[in-house]
């Protein structure tokens, strides 16, 4: 099958840390550099409850693929920030509920398409394309996502763990709300990022993160600002909370033994 294909990196910058490797090496990934892991360190020393929130979010990415897959029949996914390959990605999840289900990874480090086009080699209903998230039209008239997805039908577009990475100038609820006004009724947007209560958690982390990506970084927020992310949606049960406590499968997750920050959002459905 002849797909539309991004260019290949010439190489990576691997002096400067990236949100998606910072991930994979909490996650127990190996496609990581040393300054990623070296960065990480460091915010563990910030925040330390990071390990546990983001196996947990992990977690909630799987649990929320397999619900709208098998509760509210959705069989196309828009994954927007996918960051690395890891064990039950979002189409592995979908799929086993519908070996017919779609997905469309989008991801602006060069070593995720690398990594993804491989993975992804040999499932004609999937593939993963080089964009900035907030590209909304770049990423929904790309021609991998134009011969995938149906626009006519339900997609689940989601931004898990990553609208934190977007600055407010950028507007992060509004491309949420960009993204939702062109799917079909009926679509669901699933959206959480990083939260904290203490002013001082927000800062120091936000600071850290921006000075060690590069500026490749937004804000740390608060509960209600999120919130706001899902005007003009229908948030489904049980609201936005702690993305742990989201539909559980069991309480057998990791525990966060301290709270400076948490995974917030949930599951809204385009009336």
């Amino acid at each position: 099958m002849q797909q539309a294909r991004d260019p290949l990196p010439d190489k990576i910058d691997v002096n400067v840390p990236s949100v998606a490797r910072m991930y994979d090496h909490i996650l127990g990934g190996k496609n990581n550099y040393a300054v990623d892991r070296e960065a990480v360190d460091e915010l563990l020393k910030v925040v330390p409850s990071t390990q546990a929130l983001a196996l947990n979010n992990r977690r909630f990415l799987q649990r929320v693929v397999r619900v709208l897959a098998r509760e509210y029949g959705i069989r196309q996914f828009i994954d927007h920030g996918s960051g690395l390959p890891t064990q039950d990605n979002v189409h592995q999840v979908a799929q086993q509920v519908d070996k017919d289900c779609r997905v469309v990874y989008v991801d602006n480090d060069p070593i995720v398409l690398a990594h993804g086009r491989a993975l992804l080699e040999e499932n004609e209903n999937t593939t993963v394309i080089q964009a900035d998230m907030r590209d909304t039209e770049g990423i929904l008239e790309h021609p991998d996502t134009v011969r995938l997805i149906d626009f006519d039908q339900p997609v689940a577009a989601l931004f898990v763990s990553v609208l934190h990475c977007i600055p407010d100038a950028d507007d992060p609820a509004g491309l949420v709300r960009r993204v939702a006004g062109r799917l079909a009724p009926g679509s669901l947007l699933v959206v959480c990022q990083l939260v904290s209560q203490d002013p001082e958690t927000r800062r120091a982390v936000t600071d850290f993160m921006a000075e060690s990506t590069g500026g490749n970084w937004g804000r740390v927020r608060e509960p209600h600002e999120v919130d706001g992310f899902f005007e003009g949606l229908e948030v489904l049960e049980p609201g936005l909370v702690e993305v742990s406590t989201w539909r559980p499968d069991s309480d057998l997750g990791p525990k966060q033994t301290t709270w400076e920050w948490q995974e917030y959002g949930g599951v809204g459905r385009k009336p």
